[in-house]
C-alpha cells in the first residue's frame, strides 16, 4: 500500500499497513458513455490569459513557461481568445477578449500566426495539448460579418444589430461591446463551423473551450463536433452545465455547482453536510462518462468575484484538494501557483507577478496523484465516489476506487483542529488540513 499524507508542513509518501476492505462502488451504468480522446482520461486543464501572463503579453513570452508547466504536471492548455479584439464600443483601453473582430486572425498584441503555430508545436513536443477559447454566441460590432452577413445577426425592430441583452436572470445583463448572432440562419452554422475548422487544420490545435455554449443551439455544436472530428479527434469544453451538451458535442462542462460550495465552505457558511448532500443528490443528472470541470478560480471568478485570498483565505489548499480529487477534471487558473492575490484587470494590462511559484509543488503533488491513480481518472475511466462517515461535520471524507486502486481523501473543512473517526481509527487534522490514503492491491 502507498499512503500519501499531507500535514501543514510537508506532503510525504510513506509505506503503511493496508486498511480494511471497503464495499464495492455502484455497478457501471447501463448506458454507453461518450467516448473521449485517450489523452484526456487522467488529464488536468490549465487556463492561460496571454495578455496578462507576462509583461510582454505575447505567445513567445508565454512559451518560456512551458517547461515549468510541464514539470508541474499540466496536460491541457486552454488559451483565452487569441483573435483580434473589436474597437467599436470597446470596453476599457484594451477591450474584452470575448469581443472577436475576426475569427480567423491572431490578435497582433500577442504576436503572429507563425508565433502561435510555434507555441502549439512546442506544447505538443512536451506532451501537452492546446485548446483555444471560441466565442460563437456573439461578435464585436466591427466584425466584418456585421456588414457581409448582417442576416446572421439578431436585429432590432429597425433592422439593426444591437448589444447582447439578457433579461431572464435575477439582474439584466447588457454586453455593450458585442452583438448577438442568430442561429436560426443555417448559413451562419456553416460560416462558424468553417472558422473553427480553420484553426484545427491550420494550427493543429486539439479542441476548443466554448464561451456561453448554452446560449448556442445544441444541434449546431453537434454538427460542428462531427466536422471537427473528421479532421482530427478533438476535445470540447463548454462554458455551460446543460446535460444535453454531453450527449454528442462536448466532453466537459463547468462544475459551477461545486465552485459555489467551495466558496461557502471557505467562508464557514457550510460544512461536510453540504458536500454529502451534493454527492447524494446532485443538482443535475449528467450522461454516463460526462466530464465536469472542478475549479476554485478562473478568469471570471478572479476578475469579478475575487482573488484566492479574498474567496478562500487559509482554506485555499483544502478547496483545491477537493477540486482535484472529487469526480471531474481539475482546472488551475494561470497564476494560482504563484499565489495569485489580486483581481486581474479584465480590460487593461495587468500582468501576473511571477516572483516565485510557492504553490507549484502543491499542485504538482495533486496532479501526480491524479495521473498515477486510476481511481481519480476522469469520467468512465475513473471510479465513483463513496462518502465515508467521520462522526464530525467539519471533516469530509470519501473513497474512490477503480479496479485494484483505491484513494481515500479526508479534508478538514474548518479553521480549527478536528478529531474524527475513520475505519475504526481515531484520527486528527489541523485546520484546513487534508490526508490521502492510496492503496494498490
Amino acid at each position: 500500500m502507498r499512503q500519501l499524507t499531507r500535514t501543514l508542513a510537508t506532503a510525504t509518501l510513506a509505506l503503511g499497513s493496508a486498511f480494511l476492505a471497503l464495499p464495492a462502488l455502484a455497478a457501471e451504468p447501463a448506458a454507453a458513455p461518450m467516448a473521449h480522446v485517450a489523452w484526456s482520461k487522467n488529464a488536468n486543464i490549465y487556463e492561460v490569459n496571454i495578455r496578462q501572463y507576462t509583461k510582454e503579453g505575447s505567445f513567445k513570452a508565454f512559451a518560456a513557461h512551458l517547461p515549468r508547466l510541464k514539470a508541474m504536471g499540466v496536460d491541457i492548455l486552454w488559451l483565452m481568445p487569441i483573435q483580434p479584439i473589436g474597437e467599436k464600443n470597446r470596453k476599457g483601453t484594451l477591450g474584452s477578449y470575448y469581443a472577436v473582430r475576426d475569427y480567423t486572425a491572431v490578435n497582433p498584441e500577442f504576436g503572429t500566426l507563425a508565433d502561435f503555430k510555434d507555441l502549439v508545436k512546442q506544447a505538443h513536443g512536451m506532451g501537452m495539448k492546446v485548446l483555444i477559447d471560441w466565442v460563437a454566441n456573439h461578435t464585436a460590432f466591427d466584425n466584418p460579418w456585421t456588414v457581409q452577413h448582417k442576416d446572421w445577426y439578431l436585429l432590432d425592430a429597425k433592422g439593426e444589430i444591437f448589444p447582447v441583452t439578457y433579461t431572464e436572470g435575477a439582474e439584466p445583463e447588457y454586453w455593450t461591446d458585442v452583438t448577438g448572432l442568430d442561429y436560426r440562419n443555417k448559413a451562419l452554422w456553416k460560416g462558424m463551423t468553417d472558422a473553427m475548422l480553420y484553426w484545427v487544420r491550420e494550427t493543429d490545435i486539439d479542441g476548443f473551450r466554448c464561451d456561453v455554449a448554452g446560449k448556442v443551439p445544441t444541434p449546431f455544436w453537434n454538427q460542428a463536433r462531427d466536422a471537427l472530428d473528421r479532421v482530427k479527434p478533438v476535445f470540447m469544453l463548454a462554458e455551460a452545465d446543460k446535460p444535453d451538451l454531453h450527449e454528442h458535442a462536448f466532453d466537459m462542462t463547468y462544475g459551477w455547482d461545486t465552485k459555489d460550495l467551495f466558496k461557502d465552505i471557505a467562508k464557514g457558511k457550510k460544512d461536510a453536510r453540504a458536500l454529502k448532500d451534493f454527492v447524494a443528490h446532485p443538482p443535475k443528472a449528467f450522461p454516463p462518462g460526462a466530464y465536469r470541470m472542478r475549479f476554485t478560480s478562473n478568469h471570471d471568478e478572479n476578475s469579478w468575484s475575487g482573488s484566492d485570498v479574498e474567496l478562500y483565505g487559509p482554506a485555499f489548499k483544502a478547496m483545491a484538494v477537493l477540486a482535484a480529487t472529487l469526480p471531474g477534471m481539475p482546472l488551475i487558473y494561470g497564476g494560482q501557483e504563484a499565489g495569485l492575490d489580486k483581481r486581474i484587470e479584465f480590460f487593461e494590462k495587468d500582468p501576473i507577478q511571477w516572483k516565485n511559484t510557492p504553490y507549484a509543488g502543491f499542485y504538482a503533488t495533486l496532479l501526480k496523484l491524479k495521473h498515477d491513480n486510476p481511481a481519480l481518472w476522469n469520467g468512465q475511466y475513473g471510479g465513483g465516489i463513496e462518502v465515508l462517515e467521520t462522526g464530525n461535520d467539519k471533516v469530509f471524507a470519501f473513497l474512490r476506487k477503480r479496479d485494484n486502486n483505491t484513494v481515500k481523501v479526508s479534508v478538514n473543512l474548518s479553521n480549527a483542529p478536528q478529531k474524527y473517526a475513520l475505519g475504526g481509527r481515531q484520527q486528527s487534522l489541523a485546520a484546513w488540513d487534508y490526508r490521502f490514503d492510496v492503496n494498490d492491491r
